[in-house]
């Protein structure tokens, strides 16, 4: 029991420390069109776990399907899509505002399950989600002010990563149902299998055929990267930890993801981040963590 109380946090932060780096990967493909990343992302993770699929059970594959289309619509297709078009849209607001922006999947996650499944929420998650988002705005735009003149591609970029940050949040409760009834492998590879799917459909209405240009050499090897690290092995390992972890502590340990991208900004973008946006970035992840502690005081299975 010890073990996995530490070795679920521990898996959880190794993922988190994983996704913290997808930004410099996933902007190398800037030639590419979003959907496009993000379909032959999910193809290339669908080909390697084929034979984890092989060993699937699909009579428990259909007691999921609902959960399945929804993770895979909102937060593979268009969680993924988002957070890949605010990272492209980087040259209009630093890199580390759109990891920190984030954090606020647990509003997101918690809002939904209201909606959605009708769950109860207290009046601290309304203060502290309220206090999230105040913070977000001012992680954005330091000065508390938009001059769409000037910042109007600022503000573009920032929803995109409040739409990822929505995707990934709104199907959270719906692969926690998913690990109840698949192990974390298979769990992973029906959802990167759903995904491909859905998102080749999204792409051929969009683009047509012609949008299905083969990558390069230099691509490829890309997104097999991707898969082999930020993408698909990291999926894998954070429904390895997600499973044994409370909501609490897995909060806690996916502040690493954002943390680590403003080192990384400062580091390898040599991007400082305005004063009162390092404050604002405070406030939001201790709201993010409280928003958390709120559900798993209620005894909600909604992870942050």
């Amino acid at each position: 029991m010890k073990n996995k109380q530490v070795m679920g946090p521990m898996l959880i932060a190794a993922a988190a420390a994983l996704w913290a780096f997808d930004g410099i990967i996933r902007r190398s493909l800037y030639t590419l069109e979003p959907i496009v990343i993000v379909f032959y992302e999910h193809l290339v993770g669908t080909v390697i776990l084929l034979p984890t699929l092989f060993k699937t059970v699909w009579t428990d594959v259909r007691k999921i399907w609902r959960s399945l289309a929804f993770v895979s619509v909102f937060s593979g297709l268009l969680g993924t899509l988002w957070f890949t078009a605010a990272l492209l849209a980087v040259q209009f607001i630093p890199f580390s505002v759109v990891f920190l922006l984030q954090k606020l999947q647990p509003i997101f996650a918690i809002g939904s399950a209201r909606v959605i499944l009708k769950e109860q929420f207290s009046k601290d998650y309304l203060k502290w989600a309220a206090l999230a988002l105040i913070a977000a705005y001012f992680v954005t735009f330091p000065t508390g002010r938009i001059l769409l003149a000037q910042q109007g591609n600022n503000v573009i970029a920032a929803l995109y990563a409040l739409g990822a940050a929505f995707g990934w949040g709104v199907s959270t409760t719906f692969s926690k149902k998913m690990l109840k009834v698949l192990p974390s492998q298979q769990s992973t590879a029906v959802r990167f299998v759903a995904t491909t799917g859905v998102t080749l459909l999204v792409l051929l209405a969009t683009l047509g055929l012609g949008g299905l240009a083969v990558p390069t050499i230099s691509q490829w090897g890309r997104f097999i990267f991707i898969a082999l690290s930020t993408g698909m092995v990291a999926l894998m390992i954070y429904y390895r930890g997600l499973k044994t972890t409370p909501v609490r502590v897995s909060t806690i340990m996916e502040l690493v993801f954002p943390l680590l991208a403003v080192f990384i900004d400062a580091v390898v973008y040599r991007t400082i981040l305005a004063p009162t946006q390092y404050a604002a970035a405070a406030v939001l992840l201790l709201a993010a963590a409280r928003v958390a502690k709120t559900v798993e005081n209620r005894q909600q299975v909604v992870e942050g």
